[in-house]
């Protein structure tokens, strides 16, 4: 591991506010995205490097910066709302884990937003254009440029600021915005825009082509044969299938989230569900959601509908992915709606985790809790799950669902204090685009509060394990676990613990073709 100062955990269950220290996490920001990349997203790329190493911005990219920010500020009317009416209260202060592991102030939500509120005063109203001193205005530098790509890279758009905000600013909106702006003045991050331009080129983040992940998908199936040895297929571009899965490539390959992925497989075979993952569209995750691209979330979006439309297939469901589920149940209708070809007996989109849960409340699924009797289990609530969608067909279905699945497959489980769970839940301090090595010292600070929280329930009540359903908790987890002395494999996947307790009893013909008429499939 490399040397980090890493903040010491008292496993009391609850986080102290930090003292101040200020710029203690000034700097350049993450790696800065190359022209070929800003081009595949359909952002200007007339800009080169520079002789330090850095890149230059556009040409003219003051009047395209206050031009971007003039149309964000019409085109969302929640932008300018926020940007007016915040009245420093300092409820968000120390809600966020980012400040509360890195004792910045500028990591304050509320400190956070005025960088972009400041510009917006100064040139979008009338007390900022003839009183900027009074109102806390400034002009737009290269210097104030380089502040927003550095701190708005130091937010996970978890919104967890805006549970405690009286007047519901959503600080996740303001970033979304300023990183929109960046964008269009050529200060895209790496990594999230070479993420998407491997997505519209192959069809996922990883850059992995069909003949790789068809390899793959067999790997598994071999894999869980010898394991059990029953025939679980993965199937892949099945034309007629009941059900289009689209899940993170992180199962592809990762772990603990390919475990899941064998999970989501054996739940499918077991209720005899016909399924398959497209080649065009294997990627469930959307980053341009986390880059405030509408445009790029749509085009993402897409990919999808297009596959469900050509494998004619009944369903979409999502794979344990957090963003990904944020994007579907609150977007994916509007970016690619409407599903009307779609069977209008399920909605859409679904969560594997309301598949899985129906089936195990209708008897369809034989389960063994004792084959996870060697845990005891925790769950992670991920941000954009918990306070960005729903499941099921009531408010809290989001928090009851996995619990219920967990409790389903496991016996024994606690939860972690009631301030870390919930609506109210901590960030991995991995999301929102800021899973980079680049940026691994802010994740490993970041992390900070729901390690405390773990700490305190394994000292507390014997946890021995954390399940998540977000691939990004499962990635920044698994690295950054190890310096607050934990196990890289104390990071499970919900339908890990699934896959290991599902006593698989139906056996299938190897030929069985999706689209031909079969008996368990009708009455799945």
């Amino acid at each position: 591991m490399a040397d980090y100062e890493v903040p010491k955990l008292k496993g009391e269950g609850y986080v102290e506010i930090p003292t101040i220290k200020p710029d203690a996490m000034a700097g350049k920001g993450p790696f800065i995205a190359k022209p070929d990349f800003q081009k595949a997203l359909h952002f200007p790329s007339d800009f080169q490097a520079a002789e330090n190493g850095k890149f230059e911005l556009v040409p003219d990219w003051k009047e395209r910066a206050l031009t971007k920010l003039d149309d964000l500020r019409h085109r969302y009317r929640s932008l300018q709302l926020y940007l007016d009416i915040c009245v420093k209260c300092g409820a968000c202060t120390d809600k966020c884990h980012y400040y509360i592991g890195t004792h910045d102030p500028k990591n304050m939500p509320v400190a956070r937003q005025d960088l972009l509120r400041k510009v917006y005063r100064r040139y979008f109203t009338f007390a900022g254009k003839h009183f900027p001193k009074l109102v806390g205005a400034v002009d737009l530098t290269e210097e104030v440029v380089d502040d927003w790509y550095n701190y708005y890279h130091q937010c996970s758009q978890c919104r967890r600021c805006s549970v405690y905000c009286p007047y519901g600013i959503d600080t996740a909106e303001v970033s979304m915005a300023a990183r929109e702006i960046l964008d269009h003045i050529g200060r895209g991050s790496k990594y999230n825009n070479e993420i998407i331009s491997k997505v519209f080129k192959v069809g996922n983040n990883l850059g992995l082509p069909q003949p790789a992940l068809a390899d793959t998908l067999e790997g598994l199936e071999e894999d869980v044969e010898a394991d059990t040895g029953i025939k679980v297929r993965f199937p892949l571009d099945e034309e007629g299938a009941e059900v289009l899965l689209v899940t993170p490539s992180a199962d592809f390959f990762a772990e603990p989230h390919v475990d899941g992925l064998m999970g989501y497989a054996k739940v499918f075979h077991e209720a005899g569900i016909s399924w398959t993952l497209s080649s065009y569209a294997s990627e469930g995750a959307n980053f341009g959601m986390f880059i405030g691209s509408y445009e790029n979330m749509r085009r993402i979006a897409l990919r999808i509908r297009e596959a469900a439309i050509k494998l004619k297939v009944k369903r979409i469901v999502f794979g344990e992915c957090g963003h990904a589920w944020r994007v579907a149940y609150s977007f994916l209708n509007t970016l690619a709606g409407p599903f009307d070809f779609l069977d209008p007996k399920y909605p859409v989109p679904q969560h594997i985790l309301e598949v899985t849960w129906g089936l195990i409340q209708d008897g369809k699924l034989v389960i063994d809790k004792s084959q996870n009797d060697d845990k005891v289990l925790t769950f992670h609530d991920s941000c954009n799950v918990a306070r960005g969608s729903r499941m099921g067909d009531k408010p809290g279905g989001q928090f009851e669902y996995p619990r219920n699945v967990i409790k389903a497959v496991c016996n024994h489980f606690v939860d972690m204090p009631a301030d870390t769970i919930h609506d109210a839940t901590y960030c991995c301090g991995g999301g929102g685009g800021l899973l980079t090595d680049d940026l691994m010292e802010l994740r490993i600070k970041g992390a900070q509060p729901r390690m405390e929280a773990l700490k305190y329930v394994t000292e507390q009540q014997g946890v021995t394990h954390m399940a998540a359903i977000c691939a990004i908790c499962k990635s920044q987890f698994t690295k950054v676990i190890p310096y607050y002395g934990f196990k890289m494999e104390q990071i499970v996947s919900v339908h890990q613990l699934v896959s290991k307790a599902l006593v698989l009893q139906r056996q299938v013909s190897v030929q069985a073709c999706p689209d031909e008429d079969d008996d368990d499939n009708d009455d799945a």
